[in-house]
């Protein structure tokens, strides 16, 4: 066998890998579609979210502060505040996936947590670029196709509210955290966020709670940065 053929049999379990979780997270826009057109979008707006936003977490956010009545500059503010860790992920990948130019563009926009976790996890620098590629264009596709049908699908159960599904946004928000609460800290951290949150909706304009919560997560990582005195 060459060299070539058994590099590629040695990488088809990475593809195979990006390829199954590229399926299996893209088939979750079908709820974001739904929700978001229940928050009021429409399904051209929906779908231009998936498109040029395409991290689910700041998509979800984004939808939850306009579905409670907030403004565009606190729903931005929010999704833009989830969608930082992006910067942090593509720091982390850069010297693996060694692009330049509008590959480099293409590659950022395909840095999300499941693109990531596929690529770093892999041993071989060569491997983690397979993961990394085949990982996010296969999210990338599923999403964007699954939020359409999500979409037009949630457009044509009429008014939301009579199936509930107004109570989506939250609910899908959760189900994206919930993996993440790994350890004492970071429940803590989410309890306390809750609580500011709770505590600020009667006294604040939608989105604000969502913000000060966030702000919670951002002391204590600051707080707990290595090398700082306690």
């Amino acid at each position: 066998m060459s060299p070539g053929r058994v590099r590629s049999a040695l990488r088809r379990p990475v593809v195979r890998d990006g390829v199954a979780v590229g399926v299996a997270t893209g088939l979750y826009g079908v709820s974001f579609g739904a929700v978001s057109v229940a928050a009021g979008l429409s399904v051209l707006q929906t779908c231009a979210l998936s498109l040029l936003v395409f991290t689910g977490a700041s998509q979800f956010a984004l939808v939850g502060v306009v579905a409670s009545g907030g403004t565009v500059l606190a729903a931005t503010a929010t999704a833009v505040l989830l969608g930082a860790r992006n910067a942090f992920y593509g720091l982390r990948l850069a010297p693996r996936l060694e692009v330049a130019g509008l590959r480099r563009a293409a590659a950022a926009h395909l840095v999300i947590d499941e693109s990531t976790a596929v690529a770093t996890a892999q041993v071989d620098d060569a491997d983690g670029r397979a993961g990394f590629w085949v990982t996010g264009l296969a999210v990338f596709v599923c999403w964007n196709l699954a939020t359409a049908v999500g979409a037009v699908g949630g457009q044509a159960l009429g008014d939301p509210r009579a199936y509930g599904l107004d109570a989506a946004v939250g609910a899908a928000f959760l189900a994206l955290l919930w993996p993440r609460l790994h350890g004492t800290v970071p429940r803590l951290v989410a309890l306390g966020a809750a609580a500011l949150a709770c505590g600020l909706v009667p006294w604040t304009p939608a989105g604000v709670p969502v913000l000060a919560a966030g702000g919670v997560a951002l002391l204590v990582g600051a707080w707990g940065r290595p090398g700082r005195e306690p």
